[in-house]
């Protein structure tokens, strides 16, 4: 069966992360493309409706990601399998792929990563931005204290957020009114850390999609004004020319040289766009843009798989909003 779907020009791509909301996004993508597609999604819950949009789907082992057992699961998977490429829907998946290149690798099967280099430095928040005047741009003011009149010094009034230097989304993020909130919320913290001025509003908070092709040059990007769920997700989404964000994500491309499907999120205070965090990798509003007719995970199979520089596409304008529904299966 396997060499039967290949040889009528099916590929086949394992999606991680299928119980969430990101997998099932580029799930959902791929079965838009034009692209003959077999599905292997992977995920630690079999109990959800996640692996029902695949076409075989495999739950994660008990044991630790870092342990030999679970790499022999991959190792496994990608040869049982035949796997052409494979897609992360998850950090934690992301990572380890990122780590074990070289062994997933040398199974045939493609791995659909972002550069190496940016996987890690985008991982730490506060790294990341102090890299930002080298791309010239400016970074929100942040510092690294556990002192509130160090944070007012360099900061000027509250209220302040407090976030995790790892991590993604608006999880862990705590907004500090005074004195009181600082020292409770520190006391409760591991101390990995870092204090950040609050900068726009949050109707001028936007997620952009630009596809890198690792040489400075990008995809004209995708951009999103964006409200968000209560899990950091992006809720609705419109579509929007910003040439501000525009010449922002063209920067941090030229710079950084990102390969593949990358996610950019910014906050505007007085016209200026300010980075919030990279996403290396497929993010949550993967399906919504695919939507708008910027299907990055149909781009990933012409680039990773055939070496195709896929054009930019037209996109429509429009809105989007991601809600909850039923799946049913009798």
């Amino acid at each position: 069966m396997m060499s039967a779907l290949q040889s009528h020009g099916y590929r086949t791509v394992v999606v991680t992360g299928v119980g969430a909301i990101i997998g099932q996004g580029i799930v959902k993508s791929l079965r838009q493309s034009r692209r003959a597609v077999r599905v292997v999604g992977i995920d630690r819950n079999a109990y959800s409706m996640g692996p029902q949009l695949c076409d075989v789907f495999y739950a994660k082992p008990a044991c630790e990601e870092s342990s030999p057992a679970y790499l022999a699961f991959w190792l496994d998977i990608l040869v049982r399998e035949s796997v052409d490429l494979v897609l992360p829907g998850i950090e934690v998946d992301l990572f380890f792929l990122n780590a074990k290149r070289q062994s997933l690798s040398a199974t045939g099967a493609t791995l659909g990563l972002n550069k190496a280099e940016l996987i890690e430095l985008a991982r730490d928040k506060w790294l990341l931005g102090l890299e930002l005047p080298k791309a010239g741009l400016a970074p929100i003011p942040t510092v690294l204290s556990q002192n509130w009149h160090e944070c007012v010094d360099t900061l000027g009034m509250p209220p302040f957020l407090m976030k995790p230097r790892q991590g993604n989304g608006s999880r862990g993020i705590i907004r500090l009114y005074d004195e009181t909130d600082f020292q409770y919320w520190v006391n409760k913290s591991d101390g990995n850390f870092m204090i950040q001025k609050i900068i726009g509003h949050d109707d001028e908070e936007f997620t952009v999609g630009a596809f890198g092709f690792g040489d400075g040059n990008s995809l004209s990007p995708i951009i999103f004004r964006r409200r968000l769920s209560p899990a950091g997700n992006t809720q609705y989404a419109e579509v929007v020319v910003d040439p501000a964000i525009e010449q922002a994500t063209r920067k941090l491309s030229m710079f950084f040289k990102p390969i593949g499907p990358t996610n950019y999120q910014f906050r505007k205070d007085n016209g200026v766009p300010y980075l919030l965090e990279i996403n290396p990798r497929l993010s949550s509003s993967t399906s919504l843009r695919a939507g708008f007719g910027y299907n990055e995970a149909e781009m990933a199979l012409d680039f990773y798989l055939d070496g195709i520089r896929p054009e930019t596409p037209k996109v429509i304008q429009g809105r989007g909003w991601r809600y909850s529904g039923d799946f049913i299966l009798k």
